[in-house]
C-alpha cells in the first residue's frame, strides 16, 4: 500500500514541478527543462526530482542553478498543491539518461559497421574444406549382382 501511495505522489510531484516549470520562473538562467523521473523515500520525506536540459554544458550548469535557488519556491507550490501532512523536500538531480542513450547508440553504430565489414569479407569466402563436411551413411550400389 505504501509503494502505491509513494507512486501517487511521485507522479503528482511530477506533473506539479512540470506545470510549474513550463509556467515560467523568471530566471534567465533556467533553460528548456524536462522532468523524466520522480522517486520519493518510503517515508515520503524526500523526493529525487530527475531532469534533462535541452543546450550544451553551459545551458546544463545554468539550469542546476536555477533550480537550485529555486528549490524553496517549488517545494512550498508542491506542498501547497499536494495537501499532505508534511511536504518532501526536493533535490534536482541531472538525468544521464540521454547521454547513456548516445553512448549505447555510438557502440550500435560501431556494431553494424563491423557486421558490415564481415559481411563484405565473407562474400568472396569460400571452405576450406570439402563444401558438405558432415559423414553421410554409404549408398550401396545395385550393379552388383
Amino acid at each position: 500500500m505504501a509503494n502505491e501511495r509513494q507512486a501517487r505522489i511521485a507522479d503528482r510531484i511530477k506533473v506539479l514541478l512540470a506545470e510549474r516549470l513550463d509556467k515560467g520562473l523568471r530566471d534567465p538562467r533556467l533553460g528548456f527543462v524536462t522532468i523524466t523521473d520522480v522517486r520519493v523515500t518510503g517515508d515520503l520525506q524526500h523526493a529525487s526530482v530527475f531532469y534533462t536540459v535541452l543546450g550544451d554544458e553551459k545551458a546544463r550548469e545554468d539550469t542546476a542553478a536555477a533550480l537550485r535557488s529555486a528549490t524553496g519556491m517549488l517545494r512550498s507550490d508542491v506542498g501547497r498543491q499536494l495537501g499532505i501532512r508534511l511536504t518532501p523536500t526536493l533535490e534536482f538531480i541531472l538525468d544521464a539518461l540521454p547521454d547513456s542513450a548516445g553512448h549505447i547508440e555510438d557502440l550500435l553504430r560501431e556494431a553494424r559497421e563491423r557486421d558490415e565489414a564481415v559481411a563484405g569479407i565473407a562474400v568472396g569466402a569460400h571452405y576450406a574444406g570439402e563444401s558438405d563436411p558432415y559423414v553421410k551413411p554409404r549408398v550401396e550400389d545395385d550393379d552388383e549382382d
